[in-house]
């Protein structure tokens, strides 16, 4: 069954060296590495797809929720990024994130560099297949040993037993955490709260006595946080924006001499219109035949009700969705690479109806979402280019 193909003006997942999940293995081959995925990315194509140049020592920053566009469109209050940005083509600073758009995939096929299929970590909840129930990825929580549920080889695993030195500064409270143990397993954890904590270890990590190869990964997640909670377009996004172009200047200027930085994004953002948004608790035409509905409002799996063809389940809400959404049964999905090559042990996890919103469209679900979740301005996940294009920024000290 194959997928219909998907409206003008929206980006279709890759997972090959045009993708996030190449990011890794890059690094790696400019650490002088070599390495394949299980979807076959290697360390030096990547490298030379990328054009990282070699290195002994290497950080990988994520910037959770900064979309290229986001960061293009807000780029004043970001000079060092928008400097970095314009030492790059436009093709070669951008790479496409994974469906869903969101932080439990995207940092998913960062860290393995593979696909959400492969790793399945497929949205910001999902169904356990041996519960039946709904489960947090992000938190965590009513899903198995993280080690079952994403089953791929990290590249920061790999790197670490090739004696790499790999190290993740962060919050104490995300120390062996499901979701890190999941995508990002292999780094020695150190311990630093606020951001310029983290900056500051970084450096120490790269500075300090060890090995002669190192890599440290490194986590902003303040700029999606406001996102969220107060739209990108806000004057606190732009704050906290301000804030971490400030500190990735300083890294710069901390770090050894020659030491490789990367710059990048899980996924961007988009404001939704909360006049556009249909909750499934309460309409007739999207509740009928439904037991769950995981993911985020933005791209959905709706799990059938047994016994309900999902088939019936896809029409409806195609009927009611309309042009707001691009709606998908899983074998659609599937075949038309949404998830790239999906594993046997995943395809359970995978709804039986696939939903993808278009313009800034959301559908939510009262019975599981607050009132405050409904509300948020910012939010991602979809297939719109300020959800799936990501930057690529390269600097070396």
């Amino acid at each position: 069954m194959s997928a219909p193909h998907l409206p003008a003006g929206l980006v279709a997942p890759t997972y090959d060296t045009t993708s996030l999940a190449a990011v890794l293995p890059a690094v790696a081959g400019a650490l002088g590495h070599d390495l394949a995925t299980a979807t076959g990315l290697t360390a030096a194509g990547s490298r030379a797809a990328l054009g990282l140049p070699e290195a002994d020592r290497a950080v990988v920053v994520l910037v959770d929720g900064l979309g290229i566009r986001n960061l293009a469109e807000r780029g004043g209050h970001a000079p060092f990024l928008r400097g970095l940005l314009r030492e790059r083509d436009a093709d070669a600073a951008t790479l496409t994130s994974s469906f869903p758009s969101t932080t439990a995939a995207g940092l998913s096929i960062l860290g393995t560099g593979t696909a959400p299929g492969r790793t399945g970590m497929l949205g910001y909840t999902q169904r356990d297949p041996a519960t039946g129930r709904l489960a947090a990825v992000v938190q965590w929580k009513d899903l198995g040993d993280p080690a079952d549920v994403q089953r791929e080889p990290t590249v920061l695993e790999t790197l670490a037993a090739a004696g790499v030195a790999v190290s993740a500064p962060g919050p104490r409270k995300f120390a062996g955490s499901g979701m890190s143990q999941a995508a990002l397993r292999g780094p020695v954890h150190v311990a630093a709260e606020t951001f310029e904590q983290r900056v500051d270890a970084t450096a120490a990590a790269l500075r300090g006595p060890g090995p002669e190869r190192r890599l440290v990964y490194l986590y902003q997640g303040d700029v999606d946080k406001t996102g969220h909670g107060f739209g990108w377009d806000s004057w606190q996004w732009g704050d906290a924006l301000e804030a971490t172009d400030r500190e990735l200047r300083r890294l710069l200027r901390s770090v050894p001499r020659g030491t490789l930085v990367v710059v990048t994004a899980d996924h961007g953002q988009i404001r939704a219109d909360l006049g556009t948004q249909w909750d499934v608790a309460t309409d007739p035409e999207l509740r009928p035949g439904v037991a769950l509905v995981g993911g985020e409002p933005r791209a959905l799996h709706v799990y059938a009700e047994p016994g309900t063809d999902p088939a019936d389940v896809a029409a409806r809400w195609t009927g009611r969705l309309g042009d707001h959404a691009v709606v998908l049964l899983r074998e659609q999905a599937v075949s038309g690479g949404w998830f790239g090559p999906v594993a046997e042990h995943v395809l359970p996890a995978v709804g039986d109806v696939v939903v993808a919103m278009t313009g800034a469209a959301t559908v939510v679900d009262s019975r599981v979402h607050s009132p405050a979740a409904r509300a948020l301005p910012g939010v991602h996940g979809s297939l719109t280019p300020h959800e799936m294009l990501v930057p690529l920024l390269v600097a070396v000290a």
